[in-house]
């Protein structure tokens, strides 16, 4: 399956529109966002899995009134993490990670673990990555199926009840984003480059 989806992200006050391949266990997205909130940005992402939906690296790039800030973030297949090349700390056992304000990067665990179409609650370490100054923290998260394509987020004291698609992309985030539209690409382009 290679779509590009758009949501409206209440929490940035903006947009974000991502090319996604998702098939055979990986997921390969390509994504751009612009917000208002906290300070206006602009942001561009890459994001690659391997097996069983993993992160294996996040590009991103963002710019701010205060200039352009670069995120390369690698789990290598040990399971240690990096930006740039400088180890990260606090970080072992996370197997994915969350962009800020990004409702694509909640889909990992989600599909994983299959929690869109059933299961139980399910705790998560996750490389967070605040937006926009790209910083990296360790994040503790659950995820718990409530019904069919409805699953409750969880973090220290915050939660939401995500809404998702048959395929566990989130169609509505409450209070932080809500899908606008949803396009198959032509078959001509259903990998991504």
């Amino acid at each position: 399956m290679a779509e590009m989806l758009t949501w409206r992200v209440s929490e940035s006050d903006g947009l974000e529109t991502a090319w996604l391949d998702l098939g055979g266990g990986t997921l390969r997205a390509r994504g751009r966002a612009a917000g208002l909130l906290p300070q206006p940005y602009w942001l561009s992402y890459e994001l690659e899995t391997g097996a069983d939906f993993v992160t294996r690296r996040l590009r991103v790039t963002a710019e701010t009134a205060a200039g352009v800030r670069e995120l390369d973030l690698r789990r290598a297949p040990d399971g240690g993490w990096t930006a740039g090349a400088e180890p990260l700390e606090g970080l072992d056992g996370a197997l994915d990670c969350d962009l800020g304000l990004c409702p694509v990067t909640n889909t990992m665990p989600v599909l994983r673990h299959g929690l869109h179409q059933g299961g139980s609650e399910r705790t998560f370490l996750m490389a967070w990555v605040r937006v926009p100054d790209l910083t990296v923290l360790p994040s503790v998260q659950t995820y718990t199926h409530l019904a069919p394509r409805h699953v409750r987020y969880a973090s220290g004291g915050y939660r939401a009840d995500l809404v998702l698609d048959e395929d566990g992309l989130v169609v509505e985030y409450p209070g932080m984003a809500a899908r606008v539209e949803r396009r198959p690409l032509p078959a001509s382009s259903a990998r991504l480059r």
